[in-house]
């Protein structure tokens, strides 16, 4: 019987069959890209696997609206081949198989050519990519499989760039039901944090598009508990157990496993597991169900535990080819190597579970002392200390602590200051303080002993107490912060208390630092001419003068050379360029836009001829090179983002313009600037208030310089409000 021309049914009053038709490749496209690229999480775990088996060392990611809007994926693996760019994006295209008889070797986690064909049948995408050897790379877009238009010359950095726009803008069923735009945007950072825990060897980042700060940013490492610290935090680290299982007696059941498993202590609500079987990330529900049954003998009901799992197999007994998404495996002798797996940790729990930690509360002994009075009196009993007690005033109440962060104004914020908290681990940061406290003694020198005591003669009593004791509340305006000390509001200038906190930190860890190693080695020639021009004072200098002038303090710090490193850790080689600078402070980088003025500095204003100065004048101009300074560019927020235009004309004739078009700011500088300031911000936060309260003595002039200023009192406030 013909399709197209059926015959009539026999027998019966019953409709025609519905007709059988080929439906067109648009459409089987569209169907296939459908199930390949499930979501926008889908779409980042394909192009990083991309990523990785071109060899990348530095994959970054960059989310627009979950993934909707934009995914962006740069990479610097080995690029795409300029012949290759036609057929990139049509189905089934691929450099990793042939044959396919490859698969059963298959060692790359992509084969199959369908990732990125998937993603031009339901979103715009744009491939930028240059390879070794070439002057400049080219940028080329894709729609259903096809180039738009011919490769375009252009600019290029090492490895290859893919934008995916407007993801799902032809399936409006699917585009619903990802209307919010929060929902795979966590989705994408645990796919990226999976990924950075296993591929030690490669740098992952993970940010929002416009956002300050990556969400996820591990660097290369070399152990893999420092992988799993970097994304996951100290505190998981310290319950983990390292766990290996090698089966290579077993026959055909010839496996080895390695990884980190969470020990008794170990509390969270949700499981956590990193499964890799031949680097390839993978779920496995059996796996993960037996595991989770050997935990529940050990855990509280309510907690779950953290598993990380790298398990090798020979290629030939591992089926990849089972899910759309390769999501998932199938393996050879899988119920022995799971129970496999199972028995080892069953026996790794065991032999661990010797200890325990449980929080516990801390009891009001004198309620607990009336209850038992109570009880055995049967009458109210008043306990008494020698002197009746009495009730705090309303007025002396202290209303935080200084170990509580309840008292910040960052508490309160939840706009841009709320992503830089995630990440914050001021517990780390103190811990690393304290453990450079009391720093061994590599120099005697009395000069040295002289200026501590200097330090320790001059430090104010009440200052120091205040500093000690302090709660950070927030920044008040570029130069001041405020913070409380008991009832007291109290404004600090950062600049000044920081400038003295790096110069006492320079003669305590005086011929004890760590070093900063600059990227490139800086000419002090060129350093010290930079200066010279940006100075005010030497505006009507020619040029041959400041050359002059920039010889003669060069030739002074290549004479000094050898003692500043000693003393101070700063190297300059022997072609007079300044190589390594000091670490002043842990978890603090200084601002190197104003290194040029710090070596006129020490060029210029150190008193070489006498010990004692030379160390004193030394030690101010690092502690004023590392003081934490305003950014050389202006504050964007409010008011400052005029300052960003890229058309001057209306600043220049003082038109005020309320509303500033994108267009005509010039972003790039914009992300720049609001980067440094809200990366200075944090550090005063989490850097300097902490360290101040560790180290810092301050002086007794900050008492009358306006360093430190008392803006409020909460007894003076009750007694206005009184009045009223």
């Amino acid at each position: 019987m013909d399709v197209d021309d059926p015959s009539p049914l026999v027998g019966g009053g019953g409709a025609d069959p519905p007709r059988i038709r080929r439906l067109e490749e648009s459409v089987v496209n569209r169907i296939a890209a459908g199930e390949v690229i499930q979501r926008p999480s889908s779409a980042v775990k394909e192009l990083i696997e991309n990523s990785l088996d071109a060899g990348a060392s530095t994959v970054s990611v960059t989310v627009k609206d979950g993934g909707l809007k934009l995914i962006q994926v740069s990479d610097d693996g080995h690029g795409i081949r300029f012949e290759d760019l036609p057929i990139l994006c049509e189905r089934h295209t691929t450099s990793k198989l042939s044959a396919y008889e490859d698969l059963q070797t298959i060692k790359s986690m992509g084969f199959r050519g369908e990732a990125l064909a998937s993603m031009t049948y339901v979103g715009h995408v744009t491939v930028t990519t240059i390879t070794a050897g070439q002057l400049h790379g080219y940028r080329v877009s894709y729609k259903d499989g096809v180039m738009e238009n011919e490769p375009k010359p252009c600019a290029a950095v090492k490895g290859s760039q893919i934008m995916v726009e407007n993801l799902f803008y032809n399936m409006v069923a699917r585009r619903k039901t990802l209307q919010n735009s929060n929902d795979d945007y966590p989705k994408i950072v645990d796919f990226i944090s999976r990924f950075a825990v296993h591929h030690i060897n490669v740098s992952f980042s993970c940010r929002k598009h416009g956002a300050n700060r990556a969400d996820v940013h591990s660097a290369s490492t070399s152990s893999r508990l420092d992988a799993i610290r970097n994304v996951y935090g100290a505190s998981v680290v310290r319950d983990l157990m390292e766990i290996e299982v090698s089966d290579d007696n077993a026959g055909d059941a010839v496996f080895k496993m390695d990884g980190y498993i969470s020990n008794a202590n170990y509390v969270a609500k949700k499981i956590t597991m990193i499964l890799f079987i031949n680097d390839r990330l993978v779920d496995c529900t059996s796996l993960k169900r037996a595991i989770e049954f050997v935990y529940s003998a050990t855990l509280p009901q309510a907690s779950k535990p953290f598993i990380y799992m790298s398990i090798n197999l020979p290629s030939e007994h591992v089926d990849v080819n089972i899910h759309p998404t390769k999501k998932e495996v199938s393996l050879l002798n899988q119920e022995h190597i799971i129970e496999t797996i199972k028995n080892t940790i069953e026996e790794k729990l065991r032999s661990s579970n010797t200890t325990r930690i449980f929080q516990t509360q801390a009891v009001n002994p004198s309620a607990l002392i009336q209850a038992n009075t109570q009880k055995e009196k049967g009458t109210e009993v008043k306990i008494t200390s020698g002197m009746k007690s009495q009730k705090t005033p309303v007025s002396q109440m202290v209303r935080t602590d200084p170990r509580d962060p309840s008292g910040r104004l960052h508490t309160y914020w939840h706009g841009q200051s709320s992503n830089l908290e995630k990440k914050s681990d001021l517990v780390s940061v103190r811990n690393v303080v304290r453990s450079r406290r009391n720093p061994k003694d590599a120099c005697d020198l009395s000069s040295r002993h002289e200026l501590l005591t200097e330090v320790d003669s001059h430090c104010h009593p009440g200052l120091l107490e205040v500093v000690k004791n302090c709660t950070y509340v927030g920044l008040a305006d570029e130069v001041f912060a405020l913070i409380q000390h008991n009832t007291r509001l109290y404004l600090v200038n950062v600049v000044n208390v920081s400038k003295e906190l790096m110069y006492q930190q320079t003669l305590c860890r005086f011929g004890n630092f760590n070093a900063i190693q600059l990227s490139e080695p800086a000419p002090l020639r060129e350093l010290l001419l930079m200066a010279l021009k940006d100075d005010e004072l030497m505006g009507d200098e020619n040029d041959e003068e400041k050359l002059e002038i920039a010889e003669v303090n060069s030739d002074i710090l290549k004479e000094n050379a050898e003692m500043i490193n000693e003393y101070f850790s700063i190297h300059i080689d022997k072609d007079g360029n300044l190589t390594r600078l000091p670490v002043v402070l842990d978890q603090y980088t200084p601002d190197m836009d104003r290194l040029p003025e710090f070596v006129l500095t020490m060029g210029n204003d150190v008193m070489w001829d006498d010990e004692k100065e030379c160390f004193r004048t030394a030690a101010a101009a690092i502690g004023n090179f590392y003081a934490l300074h305003p950014p050389i560019l202006p504050n964007p927020s409010g008011s400052g983002i005029q300052l960003y235009k890229k058309n001057k004309d209306c600043m220049a004739s003082g038109e005020h313009v309320d509303d500033t078009d994108e267009d005509d700011i010039d972003q790039e500088l914009l992300a720049e600037a609001e980067t440094a300031w809200s990366q200075r911000e944090w550090t005063i936060q989490h850097v300097l208030f902490p360290s101040m309260r560790l180290f810092l003595k301050p002086p007794k002039s900050m008492a009358t310089d306006g360093t430190f200023v008392q803006v409020a009192s909460l007894e003076k406030l009750y007694k206005i409000f009184e009045r009223c």
